[in-house]
């Protein structure tokens, strides 16, 4: 699977791609190349110093800054969703992968999955009685976990 969802069709994604980053004046580089396939090969979430790493590896003069100036970009092309995952985590997906939501723990950091169908009543509830077009496609939740509200009904 690639940026897009499906199975590779290079031609037609580096053309999209080109296309893209020509709008904004940029060009495909084979270290954008790189970063796209960082995220692309990732099983999971995957942080820009995560990137980074992997790309520095083959070229060893590219800079952090363009790890995080190209993650912008695919954010901005729709390519990529960004969540925040508290503690400096902010993490990257295809997004194209699907849409989940992840519940993160305040206490011990524990992240778990949420599918986004847990979030359509709010939707919902958002558009019938405020008119707002809420954008649930990815996003950190925060509270405790099982173990942690233990403990913290315990203290209170």
């Amino acid at each position: 699977m690639n940026l897009f969802g499906r199975k590779s069709k290079q031609p037609d994604n580096q053309n999209r791609m080109n296309e893209e980053l020509g709008k904004k004046g940029l060009r495909m580089t084979p270290q954008r190349l790189m970063i796209i396939a960082a995220i692309e090969k990732s099983d999971n979430h995957i942080g820009a110093d995560e990137i980074y790493t992997q790309v520095v590896e083959k070229y060893p003069n590219v800079n952090i800054s363009t790890v995080y100036r190209t993650l912008d970009v695919l954010e901005e092309m729709g390519m990529v969703t960004k969540t925040d995952l508290g503690g400096g985590r902010v993490q990257y997906h295809p997004a194209e992968k699907g849409h989940h939501h992840h519940l993160v723990c305040r206490e011990c950091g524990k992240i778990t999955d949420l599918d986004e169908a847990a979030l359509s009543v709010l939707k919902e509830t958002l558009l019938r009685h405020y008119n707002f077009v809420a954008d649930l496609r990815h996003m950190g939740i925060w509270g405790y976990c099982a173990k942690c509200n233990r403990q913290v009904v315990k203290e209170a």
